[in-house]
């Protein structure tokens, strides 16, 4: 078929539209139009307790706690950190130790390079696994995204956060958003429990999300196989204020906050958590007199108790019959 010059034209128009149409980003945010400010009031709750986690729960040297949370306020084309990312050497620091200078110097750095960064916020730490911390923070309606990161302690380098969260909603600002937190691992260091030894990954892994089978190893802190979903380890909700307030209550969580002063209840839900016990020892020596039946033995020893219904642990010791040796 020989098209005319005029047919040849629409045809190579619409290619171009199809394929430019393809090359479009998909799912993007609509542009916030909203007021130029807007401050919200951010309170992280810590929902870490020995119920909900029972595996190798921190009681001690240290006991379970959270560090200081740190975000920031930026546009689209910044992440603080992102999952199947690399996670850079400010992150690192962060999930593994707690400083927060270099991811700071980092922050800084990518707002004044290209502008994407509106403002720092921080929370106190919390020195346990369960409680509450506050703060106030600014967006702009061209940095209405927020991120933020809060190590767990003790952990290799493992934390809860939230990457490019946007409380822009278009026309305007939301004016409440509350999310349960799980945990991620920054991929930069190798350990698998709480208490693990500083191990480097070499080549550094990806940020990655830990799951009650993933890592899939009985030794991991997190491993729960008869779970599904692990219970969220955190949450965090945000709340958009008129002006400056000096109380606010959250009643989504029962919280009653003051300033930076916060006092409430936090729900707890019950984790079974299954006996595990070590594999049998060898068996021992036949017991008896010769020309009669003995009887030897093995045992083995509980590694973790159950904790919250979870499967009972079985006998520890087992005997078999046997002929008694060096019989004459």
């Amino acid at each position: 078929m020989i098209l005319s010059y005029q047919s040849y034209e629409v045809v190579l128009t619409v290619l171009w539209i199809v394929g430019y149409s393809s090359c479009l980003p998909l799912n993007e945010d609509p542009i916030c139009t909203a007021e130029e400010i807007a401050k919200y009031r951010i309170v992280f709750t810590g929902k870490w307790n020995q119920a909900s986690f029972p595996k190798q729960y921190p009681l001690y040297r240290p006991p379970a706690q959270w560090s200081s949370l740190l975000g920031v306020s930026h546009s689209s084309d910044y992440h603080m950190w992102k999952k199947n990312d690399h996670a850079s050497n400010g992150v690192r620091d962060f999930a593994e130790k707690g400083e927060a200078w270099a991811l700071m110097k980092e922050i800084q750095a990518a707002g004044e390079k290209i502008q994407s960064v509106h403002g720092i916020f921080s929370a106190p730490s919390i020195s346990s696994g369960t409680g509450q911390s506050s703060t106030e923070l600014e967006t702009h309606s061209r940095h209405p995204y927020v991120s933020l990161m809060v190590r767990i302690v003790p952990s290799p380098d493992w934390f809860v956060g939230i990457s490019s969260l946007n409380l822009c909603g278009g026309k305007t600002w939301k004016q409440s958003v509350s999310i349960d937190l799980h945990p991620y691992d920054a991929g930069t260091d190798s350990g698998f429990t709480f208490s693990s030894p500083n191990f480097a990954t070499i080549p550094q892994g990806t940020v990655t999300e830990i799951t009650s089978s993933s890592p899939n190893h009985p030794a991991n802190s997190f491993f729960y196989p008869r779970l599904k979903n692990l219970p969220p380890i955190a949450k965090v909700t945000f709340t958009k204020l008129k002006g400056k307030i000096t109380s606010f209550l959250d009643i989504s969580s029962n919280v009653t906050t003051t300033g930076n002063e916060i006092t409430g209840t936090v729900s707890v839900s019950e984790t079974p958590l299954d006996c595990e016990v070590s594999l049998w020892s060898p068996w021992g020596l036949c017991k008896g007199s010769c020309g009669s039946t003995g009887v030897k033995s093995r045992t083995r020893y509980i590694r973790m108790k159950a904790a919250n219904n979870g499967t009972a642990c079985p006998t520890l010791m087992e005997d078999k019959e046997c002929e008694p040796e060096n019989c004459v």
